[in-house]
């Protein structure tokens, strides 16, 4: 019987050498005659152990790693085409520590399939979820995920099924679904993993939204830095095209739904909706005044649900097993599970989904097994550049919506930076101000100007000029910006400067002058 290599080909492991590992093993499957293939599938998201390279077995899929090209040859001496021990050999895939603690529910099928293989997809209960829907009525499905408590995982946290039935209603002749895949805070890959490692949960998400809106094209929106994705996504939605899963009949049913795959040039703003609609459009990408909504007045003017890559990927598993499956998961009103990925200086740095509820110490801790470095952790930043940096001190916050909220923070994309002590506060402060100043589309002059005289104003606080003047300017700028801007990013600038001001004040004191020596 013929045996089954996994190689990873998701842009996290090529970073690392999986294209030369998965060639070595090619080269020796050839040369020592064996009857074995290479299947190129997602990552795992546990990117410390990344090239993993897993072979199916009877007992399971066994893994093995980091494996480089040197260790190959290594490897098939050793036998691992039977599972067979070796110094890299991880034991059974599932039963790793890391993994088998998730509730993989948006990610059940990353990392296990062939990407670009509708049978794979199928086997793992791909286009169930889409197979009820044409069978039911648009506000039933709107319903359906709206009583699952799924909200916006881009950060927003906006409940999807509120923005489903805004559009279901709009009265116009043609609506749109585009999928927000401008995936730019540091610290997040979780859109980039479901492209490049399940595209078709992607595309079904997608169709479903339009079938329960009334919507008969979609957008694919992904930033010109994830060639893998793109190329992924594009072959994606031509074999689902081939395959009647897209078309002027989905599945077979009265309904229509097409989906176009378009890249951004990288500007950071254009992950805001409106900005992401105008770059779409071909114009400038700058941000809208709102009203009117998206929902009402969209790409083109019309009706357009604009919803992240993992709102529109969570979709299908709530139509295969229902609303209150998926609601049983989470606390508060953060329901359902939610893809946390682990960056920065941390040992254990992946993605891992779980249901929202775990305190932030546990994540990085426990999970993420504290810095890399070894050295205590300082601050910890959640939500990309424009997160709270929070200390130890509250690092009992659980991981939902209202908690991070009530502490002056944001979830934002799920995406947390570790730092150990070594970090300098004011710097990050400065540094949030800086990268607002660069990526402000220009519109509002809070964001525009007042994130550029936050660059100046760090830069005296790091002279010791006039220390507790330019810190209450400082501050002063982050209430201007915060209550003034057009949109999120010079709105959510203030987050991570006036936490670094408040958790961090000795980071801001003056540096006391040494004098020489005579």
């Amino acid at each position: 019987m013929t045996v089954t290599i996994f190689v990873p080909r998701d842009a996290a492991a090529l970073a690392l050498g999986a294209e030369k590992v998965a060639k070595a093993i090619t080269q020796e499957i050839a040369a020592r005659g064996l009857d074995a293939k290479v299947v190129r599938n997602g990552s795992r998201g546990m990117f410390w152990l990344e090239p993993l390279v897993e072979v199916r077995t009877d007992q399971g899929r066994v893994a093995y790693g980091p494996v480089k090209a040197d260790d190959v040859a290594g490897l098939f001496d050793a036998g691992f085409l039977t599972g067979s021990g070796h110094a890299l050999c991880l034991g059974l895939t599932k039963e790793i520590p890391f993994l088998r603690q998730q509730t993989r529910l948006t990610f059940s099928r990353c990392g296990v399939i062939d990407p670009l293989s509708l049978e794979d997809y199928r086997h793992y209960q791909g286009l169930k979820g889409l197979e009820k829907a044409i069978s039911m009525a648009q506000a039933e499905i709107v319903r359906e995920v709206t009583d699952s408590g799924l909200r916006g995982r881009g950060g927003a946290g906006f409940p999807t099924g509120i923005k489903w039935k805004t559009v279901m209603e709009a009265a116009g002749p043609q609506k749109y679904i585009v999928c927000n895949a401008d995936e730019g805070d540091s610290a997040t890959f979780a859109d980039r993993m479901i492209m490049e490692g399940d595209p078709f949960v992607l595309i079904e998400g997608m169709a479903i939204a339009g079938i329960a809106t009334g919507a008969t094209k979609g957008y694919v929106y992904i930033r010109s830095e994830y060639p893998h994705a793109i190329a992924t996504m594009t072959e994606a939605v031509e074999i689902a095209r081939a395959a009647g899963i897209l078309g002027s009949s989905v599945l077979g049913s009265a309904h229509a739904f097409h989906i176009e795959i378009r890249s951004g040039a990288g500007a950071y703003v254009c992950g805001e909706e409106t900005s992401l609609l105008n770059s779409l459009e071909g114009k400038r990408g700058i941000v809208r005044a709102k009203p009117p909504l998206p929902a009402l007045q969209g790409f083109l003017g019309r009706p357009t649900v604009v919803n992240n890559v993992i709102s529109l990927a969570s979709v299908p598993v709530i139509m295969d097993r229902g609303a209150a499956f998926y609601r049983d998961f989470g606390v508060g009103r953060s329901r359902g599970t939610i893809p946390i990925q682990i960056a920065g200086n941390v040992k254990y740095g992946g993605l891992y989904e779980t249901a929202f509820g775990l305190s932030l110490g546990e994540i990085v801790d426990h999970i993420g097994g504290g810095t890399a470095t070894g050295r205590p952790v300082k601050a910890v930043q959640v939500g990309g550049p424009l997160g709270a940096y929070f200390p130890r001190a509250l690092f009992d916050t659980p991981f939902d919506y209202e908690a991070f909220a009530a502490r002056d923070g944001l979830i934002g994309h799920a995406g947390i930076t570790v730092f150990d002590d070594s970090a300098d506060m004011l710097k990050q402060a400065r540094f949030a101000m800086e990268f607002c100043a660069i990526e402000s589309c220009g519109k509002c002059t809070p964001c525009r100007i007042g994130s550029t005289r936050g660059v100046e104003t760090a830069d005296k606080i790091a002279q010791g000029i006039e220390p507790e003047k330019n810190k209450a300017l400082l501050a002063d700028l982050c209430n201007t910006m915060k209550f003034g801007s057009l949109c999120a990013l010079g709105g959510f600038t203030p987050y991570p400067v006036m936490s670094a001001m408040n958790h961090f004040p000795e980071d801001f004191a003056p540096t006391p002058l040494i004098e020489a020596a005579e």
